[in-house]
């Protein structure tokens, strides 16, 4: 039976009808983002101008049981007990991005009973590693690479954040530390050490290990892999100075298909200090190396020009690869993306990878580009530490960590970035946005010539994001045009495509209640293969409150009612395509489009 349509949901269905035969497009889109620093978004502790907060950070999953997801932050030359002894804190945070408590672990708080030499650098690496303890509390490990007192300390947590327990592994030279899953299927997570410092096959030329740990979170040495040039099948392509292992790894899975997993190692100061990553491809059962690429400047992909001027702090070049961080699917292409920076630029780059770990395009990310906002000195090295976090919000939206510890009189900073997905609407055929305002070109039209860079489909995408475009229209030899809501449809004879962006705050997709819009309700995930949750903040409910599904021609396909603030739906049977969902609650009525994957 085919329903009339509600009148609040008649320009929705409009302007949805008119890409019946679309291509949808997802690609994930700045959000916003949160400075974190002490005295800002509700951090306040006694960190120093110099403590380097910031160095590193990790997610460590819910330590304190509020259902939000908790970061652990390294903070290497805090002078807790000694001169540049160091301390971690772990923030207790809020769903926005805010921190809501925080806890500092050093030699004089948090529970700490370890002795640290001074010039330690306590927090000089840091991950959260699972629960290692079994205790129901995540934990994290944390290195302290320097003196003659290496080490990398696993530390069970409280619920409170300070230190049930610890457990010292001594001798680990290690410079930065990832947790990297668990590769030998033994329930725990394991650990990458970074060694960039490593003299074994050549000064400074680095080395990475992956670490096991047993059930008393002590490493099992017999069963350490080591990688370098003469270990662990690397091979060739490394030299004197490149510093592998950088500060990070990025695990990504098995992106080729082949059964190897493919994990991503910096070798920052590469080609002189421009840097470059390693995609190196692990053997599923010995983790030797069976293949391996390297991403470097106008190498595989990635054709950015990177600095090899002297820095500030006296080294050389842009240090490219420094920290790198897998995040997932970014533009929906079924294969994992990368974040990384050259943090002596003050640059962020995702890099949009290809199935065979060569880069499909990237995208930087800075002070008036990538669509953040944000504001950096030059000395901030923004990207010198980059974390995943993963849905902060419980909105269907995903929170990445950059930072870099300089540059600032509070100690360092950190931004909390947040993306969002958003679709891209394909109009089916060659057709082109035409009479409205340009918001971006890279074409002139007189000359017929690009007037500006070449540009893929995601840096076109960005550049929607930056100028709040709703239409976009795009050809394959690069020229990207964006548009305002006064364009109209034709048909192009240059074979170019033309896109609705659905991210757009504009009226194009209407929504028909800012009074529901205060109770914070959302649907998500969205994009969906089966499951779709309606999250509200109203605390009271009727029997006439409900979620209805409805195809774009209007016929109801699914109901449910709302009996509280989290509502559960299965829409696995629904054929896949684009959606209407209406929530009404206590009389509003909000409308949402849902795509079905």
């Amino acid at each position: 039976m085919k329903l009339r349509l509600p009148n609040f949901l008649l320009i929705t269905v409009f302007f949805l009808s008119n890409n019946l035969n679309a291509q949808i497009n997802t690609q994930w889109a700045p959000d916003g983002f949160v400075k974190i620093e002490n005295g800002l978004a509700g951090l306040e502790s006694n960190i120093a101008s110099g403590d380097i907060f910031g160095q590193d950070h990790d997610k460590v999953g819910d330590v304190n049981g509020d259902g939000i997801i908790d970061i652990v932050v390294g903070s290497r030359t805090a002078d807790d007990g000694g001169m540049n002894n160091g301390a971690v804190h772990i923030l207790f945070m809020n769903h926005d991005g805010t921190v809501q408590s925080n806890q500092k672990i050093s030699m004089l708080e948090g529970g700490f009973t370890g002795t640290l030499t001074e010039g330690n650098n306590f927090g000089y690496g840091v991950a959260g590693i699972g629960d290692y303890d079994n205790d129901g509390i995540p934990d994290i490990a944390v290195a302290a690479p320097l003196t003659e007192d290496q080490a990398i300390y696993i530390i069970h947590l409280n619920s409170d954040g300070t230190v049930k327990s610890h457990v010292k592994n001594e001798n680990i030279a290690c410079l930065g530390i990832s947790a990297v899953g668990d590769l030998n299927n033994d329930g725990k997570i394991d650990i990458v050490a970074c060694d960039p410092s490593s003299d074994l096959d050549g000064n400074n030329i680095g080395a990475i290990r992956i670490l096991f740990f047993d059930d008393t979170s002590t490493i099992i040495d017999d069963q350490t892999k080591l990688i370098n040039p003469s270990n662990g099948g690397f091979g060739i392509g490394l030299e004197e100075g490149d510093q592998f292992g950088g500060r990070e790894v990025a695990m990504l899975g098995d992106i080729d298909g082949d059964g190897t997993k493919e994990m991503a190692v910096g070798a920052f100061r590469s080609d002189g200090g421009k840097g470059a990553i390693w995609m190196l491809s692990l053997d599923s059962t010995s983790l030797d190396v069976v293949s391996k690429l390297k991403i470097a400047e106008g190498l595989n992909g990635f054709s950015e020009t990177l600095s090899a001027a002297t820095n500030p702090n006296g080294s050389d070049g842009a240090q490219f690869g420094h920290a790198l961080c897998n995040v997932g699917d970014l533009n929906g292409d079924g294969i994992s993306d990368l974040m990384t920076g050259a943090n002596q630029q003050s640059v962020g780059y995702i890099l949009y990878l290809n199935a065979n770990k060569t880069v499909k395009t990237y995208k930087r990310i800075g002070n008036d580009e990538g669509g953040f906002g944000l504001i950096l000195q030059s000395n901030e090295r923004f990207s010198r530490s980059i974390s995943f976090i993963g849905d902060l919000r419980d909105d269907g939206t995903i929170a990445v960590v950059y930072g870099g510890g300089a540059g600032s009189t509070a100690g360092g900073t950190l931004y909390l970035m947040f993306l969002k997905p958003c679709d891209f609407i394909e109009e089916e055929g060659f057709n082109r946005w035409s009479g409205g305002n340009i918001l971006f070109s890279n074409w002139n039209h007189p000359s017929q010539m690009l007037s500006g860079d070449s540009l893929s489909v995601e840096q076109c995408n960005f550049k929607a994001f930056e100028t709040d475009a709703p239409y976009i229209t795009y050809n394959d030899d690069g020229r990207c045009i964006c548009m305002d809501s006064t364009a109209i449809l034709s048909a192009s004879t240059e074979l170019s495509t033309a896109f609705t962006n659905a991210c757009y705050s504009g009226p194009i997709i209407s929504s028909i209640s800012n009074v529901l819009n205060e109770k914070n309700t959302i649907v998500y995930p969205n994009p969906t293969e089966g499951e779709l949750t309606l999250k509200t903040d109203n605390t009271s409910f009727s029997g006439n409150d409900n979620i209805q599904i409805y195809s774009i021609i209007g016929e109801q396909l699914y109901s449910a009612p709302i009996i509280s603030q989290h509502t559960v739906l299965n829409i696995s049977t629904i054929p896949k395509g684009v959606y209407i969902a209406v929530s009404s609650i206590g009389g509003l009525k909000e409308s949402f489009k849902i795509l079905k994957e």
